[in-house]
């Protein structure tokens, strides 16, 4: 066996090497573009199971387990049209990337444009009391948790999201969510599943808490605008950022779209809700809590006029200690 594999290792040439080594890195970026592509995705739970099917496969023939080793090649045989199916959603996601990062200056305009439509909009139902929620799809396909709504595929304008917003007998979506993907406004008054969070503050309604409730099953970002208090907050995994103006709302959602400065957002706002879980851990044995000064930045409440720019995170919070 050995002396088999030094006479291919000396047969190989200069070129037959290349060729090889670049076959391989070919290869491997493509199945690391594929991890990094259902990260986070209900893909990925799939993944282990069609795994674990194909170890079974290699284990009942290795058995010699007939019956087993029946059905799971049947299984196989079929096993491109089962990815095909169950992936549908995570291929045309891909190969929609594929095509932006092609044109990745005109993606980053177009993203540019969407979020000051959305702040412009979110601006004025906010002035005139009116609540609505902006749910801005990332990574995780949300069409498993979000089935109801009409379809709209539309470019984004404030005006329109204004028009879908405004309670009338004539629109049925203002009291729903509206979804945007790829850019576009994909649908509108979608029914978003409720936090499960027990401690979130009483204060938060049934529109906060379905905005928060989206953020906790996917790695969504949802802006919502309070029709009681005319504030406007900002979701993202679970937590919630309170009373934003439209300059701190436009930065963070820079921020949060922008490839350099998501995993530091990401770690902030988990820390804002490890900080926030620990004053109420320290709230219901009555003990004091830590001074002014000491406390986490992360977890204090935005204060009107305060800018961060994109690499400095959006200062979030979760609702249980202090929301209100």
């Amino acid at each position: 066996m050995i002396d088999r594999l030094l006479r291919v290792v000396e047969a190989l040439t200069a070129r037959d090497v290349i060729i090889g080594l670049v076959d391989l890195a070919i290869i491997y970026y493509v199945i690391y573009r594929v991890l990094l592509l259902i990260k986070g995705t209900r893909a990925a739970q799939m993944v282990i199971g069609l795994v674990l099917i194909g170890a079974s496969y290699f284990a009942a023939k290795t058995l010699d387990i007939t019956t087993v080793s029946w059905l799971l090649d049947n299984f196989i045989s079929y096993f491109i049209i089962i990815i095909i199916v169950v992936f549908q959603h995570d291929i045309r996601r891909g190969l929609v990337r594929i095509g932006q990062n092609l044109f990745a200056f005109g993606r980053t305009y177009e993203e540019t444009h969407v979020f000051d439509e959305v702040v412009q909009a979110s601006e004025h139902l906010a002035k005139r009391r009116i609540g609505a929620i902006f749910v801005f799809e990332r990574e995780a396909d949300l069409s498993d948790l979000v089935k109801t709504g009409a379809i709209l595929d539309g470019r984004v304008d404030h005006k329109l999201l204004v028009a879908l917003c405004i309670p009338s007998r004539d629109n049925v979506l203002h009291d729903g969510a509206i979804l945007l993907k790829n850019l576009r406004v994909q649908q509108a008054g979608a029914v978003l599943p409720l936090s499960t969070n027990p401690r979130l503050d009483p204060e938060l309604g049934t529109r906060h808490q379905a905005a928060i409730g989206i953020t906790e099953e996917t790695d969504a970002v949802a802006v919502v605008v309070s029709e009681e208090r005319g504030e406007i907050s900002l979701c993202l995994h679970g937590n919630i950022a309170r009373d934003l103006d439209a300059t701190q709302l436009r930065k963070a959602l820079l921020g949060m779209f922008s490839a350099k400065s998501q995993k530091v957002i990401e770690e902030e706002a988990t820390a804002a809700a490890a900080a926030a879980e620990a004053f109420a851990a320290l709230a219901q044995q009555g003990e004091e809590p830590p001074p002014a000064e000491a406390e986490p930045k992360t977890a204090a409440k935005p204060e009107r006029g305060r800018t961060s720019g994109p690499q400095e995170p959006i200062r979030a919070r979760t609702a249980p200690p202090e929301a209100g």
